[in-house]
């Protein structure tokens, strides 16, 4: 059974003090979200505890934005898979094109992370996801398709979500049509060995086009950057029709 998962990366955004604030804004609207439907807070890793001990027996599961793959070391502004779990922490997003982009991950370390998380019982947000250029050249299915192969390797597809991820639209306000997402992602589930893995859209979410997002037959919920930080756009978006 597929799951409804929408998660909000607040990226290197807000302090503890906002953090309070926007829950304080937000927590209400979880009154009207539907049964089933998960909601992940994915903040900067400062953010993790004080949301913790705020979150204890809500509808909200934290997430964190990375995960080394091993345990401890000298691995300077890393962070280990028990840091998370100590903290709370349910979900964790790897492979973000992002941390590919400006941090030189590759799918070999996007596998070790991936890997990583299972191992200490945390639920990976893998992303995957084309530039405009390799759009444009014809190339989203062939790349999305080696991305899949390599970052899956030895990856149980029990405890897996995935979120496809435009990287043209991340941050842009150019969101990919809703029926070319839901082709994409189509795709996407062809290639796993567990049809049941909860597949998102990511890029460009806003309350604006959530309906017809959620609306596309495989599309299981939302990777939300910006429209994450706004309490009731995200509440907007977390409980749409």
């Amino acid at each position: 059974m597929r799951k409804i998962v929408i998660a909000g990366n607040w990226k290197m955004f807000k302090t503890q003090a906002e953090t309070q604030e926007f829950l304080r804004g937000f927590l209400p609207n979880l009154e009207e979200t539907p049964e089933g439907r998960e909601v992940v807070l994915c903040p900067p890793f400062t953010n993790l505890n004080v949301l913790s001990k705020t979150l204890h027996g809500s509808r909200i599961q934290l997430g964190a934005q990375n995960i080394h793959w091993e345990e401890n070391g000298a691995y300077t502004g890393e962070i280990s898979g028990p840091m998370l779990t100590e903290s709370g922490v349910r979900f964790v997003i790897v492979g973000h094109s992002e941390r590919r982009q400006y941090f030189c991950e590759t799918d070999a370390t996007v596998n070790l992370r991936l890997k990583a998380a299972q191992r200490y019982g945390l639920t990976p947000i893998l992303c995957v996801g084309e530039t405009k250029q390799q759009r444009d050249a014809g190339e989203t299915e062939s790349l999305i398709s080696t991305q899949l192969e390599k970052d899956l390797i030895d990856v149980n597809q029990d405890n897996l979500v995935i979120a496809y991820e435009p990287i043209w639209a991340i941050g842009t306000g150019d969101t990919c049509e809703a029926k070319e997402a839901n082709r994409v992602i189509g795709l996407i589930r062809s290639q796993l060995s567990n049809p049941n893995v909860s597949i998102q859209y990511g890029g460009s979410v806003k309350p604006e086009n959530i309906d017809e997002i959620m609306a596309q037959p495989e599309i299981d919920g939302a990777l939300v950057g910006g429209a994450s930080l706004e309490p009731a756009s995200f509440a907007r978006i977390v409980n749409h029709k």
